[in-house]
């Protein structure tokens, strides 16, 4: 019985991230640049909220340390950044292998 439910909850997981699969597909496809360019903006997000933290946070400590000891600067919350990126990592690789194989899409219109 326990086994049954297991396999019952994971074929509803299975069909699931494969109605997800289908979704995510036709979003690419669609030709406005708001649907289909979603996860290249979230993307560009990401790739400024690792140039602030990482690139201009600790110059702006530097000099405020210097010239305005007095003032704190706020942290960004780099654990939800680094999942995101990180996931959008994984999504670039998946590209990539689809490329090596031929199987991509070369621009929007298609």
């Amino acid at each position: 019985m326990a086994h049954d439910l297991a396999t019952l909850a994971s074929r509803h997981a299975q069909e699931l991230a494969k109605g997800q699969i289908e979704a995510n597909t036709a979003q690419a496809k669609h030709p406005s640049l708001f649907v289909a360019g979603a996860r290249p903006a979230i993307m560009w997000i990401c790739a400024l909220g690792l140039l602030t933290q990482f690139f201009i946070m600790p110059i702006a400590e530097w000099a405020t340390a210097i010239w305005l000891p007095e003032i704190a600067l706020p942290k960004l919350a780099t654990s939800e950044l680094m999942t995101l990126t990180l996931s959008l990592l994984g999504l670039g690789g998946m590209r990539s292998f689809e490329k090596s194989k031929g199987v991509a899409r070369e621009n929007m219109k298609k």
